[in-house]
């Protein structure tokens, strides 16, 4: 198993600490769908009892990212292409409206802070920070509506296919076409033009979503 061993047995946040790990290693793809989580295993990794570790599965299956399977016990989640589909619908509803009401709060600094993770993503040659980059991009923008519920919903259906969508930057003409789109955005928030921020939003990931959806096609 691809984890980094961490001695938590003196930590209060155990289970915290053994969810963020086990979320990263799965969204980076170092964790594969269908691979086992074995709890004995976790627990000697982290130096702790497995109790928190428990509790630490149990929160990635409420996320969706885990499965428990007869005679197999809890499993990395993988997702179909009807699955995949149906989160990207959810997502050009919900982050549409999330720029355009944060776009007349925008600030000069969220927005500088946006262009420089957009001129980092459009630079970067290391496919593991794309990923990374691409969700601060976006997330800077949507920060500023301050709608933490949809933020956080934002960010449950991003877990569930971002480890997809890394490949699919990786192996189709994805960044070349996301860096084209993410000016497209930045700029129609630098003009103050939220109904155009949306439209593009809207757009760019449909757009994702047909891509990924001949990626998966073809696995």
């Amino acid at each position: 198993m691809q984890l980094k061993s961490v001695d938590i047995s003196k930590t209060a946040s155990a289970a915290s600490i053994i969810f963020d790990a086990l979320k990263k290693a799965i969204i980076e793809g170092d964790l594969e769908e269908g691979a086992p989580l074995r709890q004995d295993e976790i627990a000697r990794m982290f130096n702790t009892s497995r109790i928190p570790v428990r509790e630490a599965i149990s929160r990635l299956e409420e996320h969706g990212l885990v499965k428990s399977q007869r005679y197999k016990g809890a499993v990395v989640s993988g997702l179909s292409a009807e699955e995949a589909g149906e989160i990207f619908d959810y997502r050009s509803l919900l982050e549409p409206h999330v720029i355009r009401t944060a776009v007349p709060r925008m600030t000069p600094e969220i927005l500088a802070k946006a262009r420089g993770y957009l001129e980092a993503f459009a630079k970067s040659d290391d496919p593991m920070a794309w990923g990374n980059l691409n969700r601060k991009f976006h997330a800077t923008l949507y920060n500023a509506s301050d709608l933490s519920f949809h933020l956080e919903a934002i960010e449950s259906a991003l877990d569930r296919v971002d480890r997809y969508l890394r490949a699919q930057l990786v192996l189709t003409d994805g960044m070349a076409r996301a860096n084209d789109e993410h000016a497209h955005i930045q700029e129609a928030c630098e003009r103050g033009d939220a109904d155009l921020a949306a439209e593009l939003t809207q757009q760019h990931i449909l757009g994702a979503k047909d891509s990924l959806l001949k990626h998966l096609s073809k696995m």
